[in-house]
């Protein structure tokens, strides 16, 4: 029996979360789950977490990992709050997190308190480590390139990219970001191309135009028809299309409040005096 996957979009962010189980056991995993942030209002709140939520109790599921694909940058995890609701819940992302938490403790000025070392996770995936989903085996395959961190986990005959893939006619994931190469990306499409071309594919982002939001794809799909990285595509045109295409691209509009929520597992900073959150945003003076 194949892995069961029930996929949700969050308009806001263009964003999938996945929640995939053993029909056998009723295991499960929810990967890479969305807390809803109103950047106007700094408002958060958790709509889509409870959708997911919802599906997991109407269904019997037993939620034993809350996986992220990579620490994102454009929409706030809601791996904390869906933790606290499920008890046998551990959070799982690639141990490449550490550099990331590295340098953005820097870029948010983040006291000695903070520990880069990948601790607020209860475990960091190492490459090509296998665990167990009920009675399916889940192999982690290393994909940085958007990131320095990501990790897409392949699970019976689907797999689970994060932004290192988009849909056919959206390409691939940017390379800008700090800790991103494009020649790094290319090799690990490489990785997951080499997976059966039937392998069901799960997107993290679609960003349609016309027409609807695809949550999911196949590994024959993106090798015969992704637009920018196909089974055809040389490394060099590889990069130097993502170099021609990441210098037009603004920074997410999530950027900031994303990543300093993301690298602590979707823990919000604690709330001040008044009970407000303070969510930081780095700027620069006018020279």
């Amino acid at each position: 029996m194949a892995a069961q996957v029930a996929s949700f979009f969050h308009a806001p962010t263009n964003t999938w979360s996945h929640i995939v189980s053993d029909t056998a056991t009723c295991i499960a995993a929810v990967i890479d789950p969305v807390l809803d942030f109103e950047p106007a209002s700094c408002r958060v709140s958790n709509e889509h977490a409870q959708v997911l939520l919802t599906h997991v109790r109407e269904h019997g599921l037993r939620v034993e990992w809350i996986l992220e694909t990579h620490a994102h940058a454009d929409h706030l995890s809601a791996a904390d709050w869906l933790k606290r609701a499920l008890p046998h819940a551990q959070t799982g992302i690639g141990a490449g997190i550490v550099a990331v938490q590295k340098h953005f403790a820097k870029v948010f000025a983040f006291g000695a308190e903070f520990r880069a070392d990948g601790a607020q996770f209860d475990h960091l995936f190492i490459a090509d480590e296998v665990f167990r989903l009920g009675e399916l085996e889940a192999r982690v395959i290393a994909t940085p390139g958007h990131t320095s961190d990501g990790v897409s986990y392949w699970i019976d005959d689907a797999v689970f990219v994060g932004d290192t893939l988009f849909s056919p006619d959206g390409g691939t994931g940017r390379c800008d970001f700090p800790g991103a190469d494009a020649a790094t990306q290319y090799r690990s499409i490489q990785r997951l191309y080499a997976l059966p071309d039937a392998t069901r594919v799960f997107l993290c982002h679609d960003y349609p135009e016309s027409r609807a939001p695809t949550a999911q794809t196949t590994i024959g799909a993106e090798k015969a028809g992704n637009l920018q990285l196909n089974a055809a595509t040389r490394e060099a045109d590889y990069i130097a299309l993502r170099q021609r295409r990441d210098a037009t691209l603004s920074a997410p509009r999530l950027l900031y409040p994303s990543l300093q929520v993301n690298i602590c597992a979707g823990q919000l900073p604690p709330s001040d005096v008044t009970g407000r959150l303070q969510l930081r945003s780095p700027a620069t003076t006018p020279g």
